[in-house]
Order: structure tokens, then C-alpha cells, then sequence
């Protein structure tokens, strides 16, 4: 099975150096085999126990998601432009991987009839207090209407899931998943186009660390919160999802929003 190294990065004043990393990450490609080239939009949920120093402290803006095929250390051309960086290693079924830059820019760039339309859950939304059951709390839908109107929030979404399991747990979570991928989650055009078992963390404490790692994939932002507001979807990730899980965090991530920095590349391809 493959080992892919799943890289947060936060740059040195990223704002200029974002076009310069994805400038150096290119020279690099060949090497790197980078899958996934993301930009970081913001946290859904936090991580409670399990890396919170290197994921929290300081209160870190993470601006990059690079997903590589490869454990290959960062060269120094970009270790330069990081200022702080968060790494797990996954083993990633091979069958996900084959042929993955083709299926990931179908997803990124979908043709007339791949995108379902929203179910309405969103029309009489289903709200919690907090967003870190995955519900739709609030501040989570309002961060979510006015992104949902930006340029980047036209396009898809990529959520970055840890995933630590309770002792014995981890069989509820794979029927949160069967769910996920028959239904609840397709139904919304999600996918979870890289799903792997850790292998090594960076970031465990006291023996502990994570055991799963995911990265979802949804048409839009409003596709993602039409799936939390949803009555359907909340029956499941009571029932398996929430109980199953001791640890988790979620990042929103947009793989079409690193074009907005010029790097003149298409879609996932370098």
C-alpha cells in the first residue's frame, strides 16, 4: 500500500509567498509526485486533544494543504518559504490512487449533469449550538452564506479529516462511511477521494495518535452545509460517527482557489 505524507503548511507572509511556493513546488513535481495542492480557507471543527500544541499553538494560520505520494522529506527550496508545518503519513489504497489527477479534476471541473442539485435542507435547516458534532451551528452557517457568495466559494470544497477512533469503535464509523457513500454524503456530491490508515503522526502525545485520515470532496460549500442541515444525515452521524470518534479535526480546503494565485497550472495537475 502506498505511503502519502499529508503536509499543513504555514507560510512566511503568505500573502506574497503563496505564488512563490507554488512557483518552487512545480520545479519539484517530478520527485514530490504532489496529489493534492490545497488553500486553506478555515477550521469546521477543532481538534480537542491530539496535536492541539502544533495544530493550535499560537494560533497558527495554516495557508497550504499538500498531499504528496511520496515521504520524501520537503526540499530546502520550500522548507525556506514555511514557517511552521504539520505532517502525518497514511497508507493510501493503490486503487484510489490510480489514475487520481484525471478523477480529481473530473470532480474540480464537472461537466453539465455531474453536479446534483441541493435537497433543501438548507430551506428549514436543521441548527445545533456547536459545529463540532459536524452539525450546522450559527456561526458555521454564516461564515457559510457569505463564502457561498465569494468567487472561491463557487467552486468545490475539499475537507481534510483526522480521525482518532474509540477503543472498539472503529466498525461504527466504516457503517458512518458505507452511509456516507451510498447516500447521505453522494446524494450531495460528496466523495471521499482519499481516504488512508496512519502509519506514522507527527503530532501524538503520550502514545497517542491518529488512525485515519480523509479528505472529502463536495461540489460547492452549500452542497457540504445542505448535508449538516439535513435530517438524514444527522440520524447517521449520531448513530456512528459522533460515538465512534475520541479525536477529530476538519479543515475546509480549496483546491480551485490556489488558482487564484497565478500559479498557472490547471487543476491539480503541476
Amino acid at each position: 500500500m502506498p505511503v502519502c505524507a499529508i503536509h499543513l503548511l504555514s507560510l512566511h507572509t503568505a500573502t506574497k509567498t503563496i505564488p512563490a511556493f507554488l512557483h518552487t513546488l512545480h520545479s519539484h513535481s517530478s520527485t514530490l509526485k504532489p496529489l493534492v495542492v490545497s488553500r486553506v480557507i478555515r477550521w469546521i471543527i477543532l481538534p480537542t486533544s491530539l496535536s492541539t500544541p502544533e495544530l493550535l499553538a499560537q494560533n497558527i494560520h495554516w495557508d497550504i494543504l499538500l498531499i504528496v505520494a511520496s515521504t520524501t522529506p520537503l526540499p530546502t527550496s520550500l522548507q525556506n518559504l514555511i514557517q511552521h508545518q504539520w505532517t502525518v503519513y497514511a497508507g493510501v489504497p493503490s486503487r484510489l490512487l490510480a489514475d487520481f489527477h484525471s478523477k480529481n479534476h473530473r470532480l474540480l471541473h464537472p461537466e453539465k449533469g455531474d453536479i446534483p442539485p441541493l435537497t433543501g435542507s438548507l430551506d428549514k435547516p436543521r441548527i445545533a449550538t456547536s459545529a463540532q458534532g459536524l452539525e450546522l451551528s450559527p456561526e458555521l452557517r454564516e461564515w457559510i452564506q457569505t463564502f457561498s457568495q465569494s468567487s472561491e466559494g463557487q467552486g468545490a470544497v475539499s475537507m481534510l479529516n483526522l480521525l482518532a477512533f474509540q477503543p472498539g469503535k472503529k466498525e461504527d464509523y466504516l457503517k458512518y462511511g458505507a452511509e456516507f457513500s451510498k447516500s447521505i454524503g453522494s446524494r450531495r456530491g460528496g466523495n471521499a477521494k482519499i481516504v488512508g490508515s496512519v502509519v506514522h503522526d507527527a503530532g501524538g502525545e503520550d502514545g497517542e495518535a491518529w488512525d485515519e485520515v480523509a479528505l472529502a470532496h463536495y461540489p460547492s460549500i452549500l452542497h457540504f452545509a445542505d448535508m449538516l442541515a439535513s435530517q438524514d444525515y444527522q440520524a447517521v452521524n449520531q448513530k456512528y460517527r459522533v460515538p465512534s470518534l475520541k479525536d477529530t479535526f476538519i479543515l475546509c480546503t480549496s483546491e480551485i482557489g490556489i488558482d487564484d494565485f497565478g500559479s498557472g497550472r490547471e487543476g491539480p495537475k503541476l
